[in-house]
């Protein structure tokens, strides 16, 4: 198995694609934290995935609860080793493209909450020799719609400077499809830390 004995914390794991993370990383031998603001569902995911799963309550727009779920975590299994930053809105039900109030939404969760993450995830990972930390962008991280666009640039941004900082340039991989060769130094051969695309 290909995560024996790694500890996980998936943010948004109660539906969708972190519940689906969630279930491949058990299956893969991780023991997993099913973080989520979602309760029900989250502890409905935990119970199925089975003792290699327990559900933390997170909103990731709140600093607090990621310092609280990075705690509980360590103090449950003992490390962490891997954090997927998967809980996201897409804003696509927004009818006023100009709103402050969704533009701060958005961006609280999508892109702070990346943050946030990030922050309370490396201080726990460096003190266990290491980690990885997955941020799920979008190609919506290129194109059209403003606030859920500059929130996804955003996570591609602080994903490549934190990989930079934190010199793990030669330990993962980013993949997004090309139209045409990239002279960016950012590309593959260049970077192997980033987001996938979502």
């Amino acid at each position: 198995m290909r995560l024996a004995g790694k500890v996980a914390i998936i943010s948004g794991a109660a539906s969708g694609m972190g519940t689906a993370t969630a279930r491949m990383f058990a299956r893969e031998g991780a023991k997993v934290v099913i973080a989520d603001v979602l309760e029900h569902e989250g502890r409905q995911v935990a119970d199925a995935i089975g003792p290699s799963a327990r559900f933390e309550p997170l909103d990731v727009t709140k600093e607090d609860d990621w310092a609280a779920v990075v705690a509980a975590t360590t103090r449950h299994f003992g490390k962490l080793d891997v954090l997927v930053n998967n809980a996201g809105i897409s804003g696509s039900a927004e009818q006023d493209f100009y709103s402050t109030e969704a533009w701060h939404r958005i961006m609280a969760v999508n892109a702070t909450g990346v943050f946030f993450g990030i922050k309370y995830a490396i201080p726990a990972m460096i003190a266990n020799g290491g980690g990885s930390i997955i941020n799920l962008s979008s190609i919506a991280g290129e194109h059209v719609h403003m606030a859920y666009n500059a929130s996804k640039a955003a996570v591609r941004l602080m994903t490549k400077s934190v990989a930079v900082q934190h010199r793990a340039c030669r330990n993962a991989w980013w993949w997004r499809p090309r139209r045409r060769p990239s002279r960016s130094p950012w590309s593959r051969q260049a970077v192997r830390t980033a987001p996938r695309d979502r």
